[in-house]
């Protein structure tokens, strides 16, 4: 630990030298302070070309010896928010050593360099008290993921990237974003929840920000929903302290008890002040197979009717959604409850996959490998696959879940 911090400081003390340097001065980056210490004003003009006076040396040796200092506060300050040893005896030690240049000294430098220092430092490892620091919220990068990585969900695209950009540009919002994917196997909601977490934070699924919950994994036996419901307030609550904006997923809500609906349901309703909705953006993920035969049906009715399936808009199939979950809740599903108490913002749907998407998604899966293809190639892998109806033998089964696996069989 110790060479470490050595070495550490050694290239972190370059780096913050450099940097003052060339942001020459205190201020706020990109603005021109007043000229003020440590530059002396010199008596008399110097002959164009000529030596250094013995004033301008110096006030040059001045200055180094300032940003020398300066430097080594500021390494103080990153190594205590890093290591947390030893974080006393340096702050005793600051305390007694007065700045040798009050121009430099921290309160006139401000926070403007400790942030960019701090934010330089934990873009290598995580550093932050909390995982705010880590958030990054690229919505332009998740739009065009969404459209390139994607198939053939043109409602799943838009109202996504609706949704997660809206609630992050509103200024104070009066409650938690929820989303509900709704759809078959295979259609593309974890690849979504897994898209969003990626590009809005640095981290992905790996932040302390995100937390994800699988139903029969996390909650399996019904005879501890009591216990459940205590772990699953404090895990929330935690991560909401953690971080102000907090990513909560959960997968194959069907089968979420109904019971664990206390649990979650206060973290999503509406905020009881100005403040609690300005500290807390918490957004929540439902993923659900329920829903699935109703896209179904109206994809295939679209299809018989001869018409496009882009022609399919989100109202037309969230209306519908809408009626068959709040049937779904009179048998105790949670997840269908959030949605007949009005806290589900968007219903999302999930279309099923077409040939032509499953050899896209096979054609993702040979370049994420670094394997060549053909056009015949992909039309084998299509080919593996199960389809349904039985009489058009329209959409895939299993939508690309298990097409990187099916390549494997490709392989030389």
């Amino acid at each position: 630990m110790g060479q470490a911090r050595l070495l550490a400081r050694r290239g972190l003390g370059c780096c913050v030298l450099g940097l003052l340097l060339l942001l020459g001065g205190s201020g706020s980056p990109g603005t021109t302070p007043p000229p003020r210490g440590p530059w002396p004003q010199e008596q008399g003009p110097e002959p164009e070309g000529g030596p250094w006076g013995r004033g301008r040396y110096e006030a040059v040796k001045k200055h180094l010896g300032a940003v020398g200092a300066l430097s080594k506060q500021y390494w103080r300050y990153l190594a205590c928010r890093v290591w947390q040893e030893g974080c006393e005896e340096e702050k005793q030690q600051e305390e007694r050593e007065a700045s040798p240049i009050p121009s430099w000294s921290f309160p006139l430098v401000g926070q403007d360099y400790l942030e960019i220092l701090s934010a330089w430092y934990c873009s290598f490892g995580k550093c932050c008290e909390t995982g705010d620091c880590r958030i990054i919220n690229n919505i332009t990068g998740l739009e065009a993921d969404l459209n390139g990585q994607l198939h053939g969900q043109h409602l799943a695209k838009e109202a996504v990237v609706r949704a997660v950009r809206g609630f992050l540009q509103s200024p104070q919002p009066q409650k938690a974003l929820v989303l509900s994917f709704h759809g078959w196997s295979g259609t593309g909601k974890n690849f979504v929840a897994r898209m969003v977490a990626s590009h809005l934070y640095r981290d992905g699924l790996k932040s302390d920000c995100v937390r994800v919950f699988v139903s029969l994994l996390h909650f399996p036996h019904h005879n501890y929903v009591e216990s459940y419901k205590a772990q699953l307030q404090r895990q929330i609550s935690e991560t909401l302290q953690r971080c102000r904006q907090a990513l909560l997923i959960f997968d194959e809500a069907e089968k979420l008890h109904s019971s664990l609906l206390e649990a979650i349901r206060p973290f999503m309703a509406q905020h009881d002040s100005e403040a609690q909705a300005d500290q807390q953006r918490p957004i929540f993920l439902f993923l659900s197979n329920l829903g699935g035969n109703t896209i179904n049906e109206v994809a295939l009715d679209f299809w018989r009717a001869g018409r496009a399936r882009e022609e399919i808009s989100l109202e037309l199939l969230e209306q519908r959604l809408r009626l068959e979950l709040q049937e779904a809740a009179e048998n105790s599903y949670a997840h269908s409850q959030l949605l007949r108490e009005n806290l589900i913002d968007f219903v999302v749907p999930f279309l099923p996959l077409e040939y032509q998407h499953v050899k896209l998604c096979a054609r993702d899966a040979f370049l994420a490998r670094g394997l060549p293809y053909s056009e015949a190639t992909l039309d084998e892998v299509a080919q593996m696959m199960v389809f349904v109806p039985k009489e058009e033998k329209l959409f895939s089964a299993q939508g690309c879940k298990s097409v990187p696996q099916r390549i494997n069989y490709f392989l030389p």
